[in-house]
C-alpha cells in the first residue's frame, strides 16, 4: 500500500550512516521501488531507511509500505538487525555475467565482443 513518507516514525536506528542513497535513487527510478519499506500499524518505521531517503531525493511523496504487527520493542529491533545482516553481495564474476546477458539482450551484435572484453577484465581482475 502507498503510505505518505512525511507519516512515517524514523525513530533511533541500528545503522548511523546512510550510504549510497544516490544509486539506490537512480535504481528506483528506473526501475521503481523494488521493496517495501516495513512499518508497524502506528507507522513506526522498521526497514527501509535508505529506500525513504532515496525516494525523498526524487521528490516522492508517497512510498510503497507493509505493516507488520510487532509492538514488541525487541522484536522491531530484530527485525531491523535481521534484514540489515541477511543480504549477500554479488560476486564480480556474477556481475560481469549479468552485465553481459543485459548487453546482449539490448544489443546483439556489437556489444557481444565489449561484454566478453569487460567480462575477461574483471575475472582477470577479482579472480573467480
Amino acid at each position: 500500500m502507498q503510505v505518505k513518507i512525511s507519516s512515517i516514525k524514523i525513530k533511533k536506528r541500528i545503522r548511523r550512516r546512510i550510504k549510497d542513497v544516490d544509486q539506490l535513487a537512480d535504481s528506483m527510478q528506473r526501475l521503481g521501488q523494488l521493496h517495501p519499506v516495513l512499518i508497524t500499524r502506528n507507522r513506526i518505521l522498521i526497514s527501509g531507511r535508505r529506500r525513504i531517503e532515496a525516494a525523498k531525493a526524487l521528490g516522492w511523496t508517497h512510498i510503497e509500505a507493509a505493516y507488520v504487527n510487532y509492538n514488541d520493542p525487541l522484536k522491531r529491533l530484530e527485525l531491523e538487525l535481521e534484514e540489515n545482516l541477511q543480504r549477500s553481495a554479488l560476486s564480480h564474476h556474477e556481475v560481469a555475467n549479468a552485465i553481459e546477458k543485459i548487453e546482449k539482450l539490448k544489443n546483439p551484435g556489437f556489444f557481444r565482443r565489449f561484454c566478453q572484453a569487460l567480462k575477461a577484465f574483471f575475472l582477470r581482475l577479482f579472480g573467480k
